[in-house]
């Protein structure tokens, strides 16, 4: 059974990944309207993490990424695998918590941004060795960077799943 509400967020971050963010925002934002904060976890959680993504404020991106973290607090990994067998919730975290600490970072509290980096940190083992984690992971070293996290200190050490950022 094909879900539409994922078709049409995945045509929405078609239009983003083709240059449109304003075409994306506009389709993502209509598709807000008719899901709403009550609406389905997974949906609230795509459509909110890819909203983000095309705002043009800082402040802006923090509120849809929260709202993206606080749907998939609430998101099963039956529901998460009635989309596809593949998905487990654990897996939305590195993303979402790296999505918060850039946004924090932006905006200039890097308390926060420190904050959410390590909660995100932990969550790394639930990536797989494949393109899409150790792009994440990457990541991870990149904005450690731009916060100032050092190697050698406690903020910067292996994940659960072994995964060093060094």
């Amino acid at each position: 059974m094909t879900d539409e509400v994922m078709a049409e967020i995945n045509t929405g971050l078609q239009l983003h990944i083709s240059g449109d963010r304003a075409g994306a925002r506009e389709k993502f934002a209509g598709l807000w309207e008719r899901i709403g904060e009550d609406g389905d976890p997974l949906h609230r959680c795509a459509l909110a993490h890819y909203m983000a993504d095309v705002c043009e404020d800082p402040a802006d991106e923090l509120a849809w990424d929260l709202r993206a973290l606080a749907a998939a607090d609430s998101l099963t990994d039956e529901r998460a695998k009635e989309y596809h067998a593949t998905l487990a919730v654990r897996g939305f975290y590195p993303s979402l918590h790296l999505n918060l600490a850039e946004d924090y970072r932006k905006l200039g509290d890097h308390e926060a941004a420190k904050a959410q980096w390590r909660l995100g940190r932990d969550t790394l083992g639930a990536l797989g060795d494949d393109p899409y984690g150790l792009g994440i992971i990457e990541a991870y070293g990149a904005l450690a960077d731009r916060l100032g996290v050092e190697p050698d200190s406690p903020d910067f050490r292996p994940g659960p799943s072994g995964h060093n950022l060094e």
